[in-house]
């Protein structure tokens, strides 16, 4: 874990944690993934519900990414705190597959649990997904 102090727009100083985490792409070890997840953002004073959209986000991210994922790989995931956002990237390395697709039901999973989502394809062997939470953000109706 690296911790930074910011300064905001605002001129007020901030802190800005960043995690990583290791894990073996495999689904048994998605668990450990969810428990940091909540951790993580009660560390930040999300509440209850949006703690449980976010395990439920980023295990959805990991089941889409864990499908294309080269077996033996490692899965990554890096956690950003800053302020009241958590931002969580999942990445695994794939052999040339192309981003997930944007119209299945996972997608809209995620898109319904995060603020922002987005996949990310930096090569053709690596697949990646951003999701970011806002504490106290409205939810769509």
């Amino acid at each position: 874990m690296t911790e930074e102090t910011e300064t905001r727009a605002d001129g007020v100083a901030g802190i800005r944690d960043v995690v990583s985490i290791r894990l073996p792409a495999a689904s048994a070890y998605l668990s450990v993934l969810r428990t940091a997840t909540a951790g993580l953002a009660a560390r930040l004073d999300f509440t209850l519900d949006e703690i449980e959209d976010l395990r439920i986000a980023v295990d959805e991210a990991c089941a889409m990414l864990l499908s294309e994922a080269v077996p033996g790989t490692d899965l990554t995931a890096e956690f950003e705190l800053t302020g009241q956002e958590m931002q969580v990237r999942v990445e695994v390395a794939t052999v040339g597959s192309s981003a997930p697709k944007r119209d299945d039901f996972a997608w809209m999973v995620l898109t319904a649990l995060a603020d922002d989502v987005d996949a990310v394809t930096d090569s053709r062997d690596r697949m990646a997904i951003v999701l970011r939470k806002r504490r106290g953000a409205a939810r769509p109706a």
